[in-house]
């Protein structure tokens, strides 16, 4: 897995969870939080909290569910 392999996922499908990233690139979830941090700083991916609002009141989801992480589009 390369950053340009992230690259080339996130550009096709928008938006993913951090454990779906990981579940698919079958890494740790904190590995992919650093490699995911490279695009974050170069202002093409956004990293986001999905809060209490997902429509559940449960709260079980644990914190590496709900980190989302989203494919900026350059205009």
């Amino acid at each position: 897995m390369s950053l340009l392999e992230i690259r080339d996922h996130l550009m096709q499908v928008k938006m993913a969870s951090l454990s779906s990233l990981a579940v698919y690139f079958n890494r740790d979830a904190d590995v992919l939080r650093g490699m995911l941090s490279h695009w974050v700083r170069c202002g093409r991916v956004r990293c986001f909290m999905k809060t209490a609002a997902c429509g559940g009141a449960c709260h079980k989801c644990p914190s590496a569910t709900t980190e989302i992480y989203e494919w900026l589009e350059v205009v």
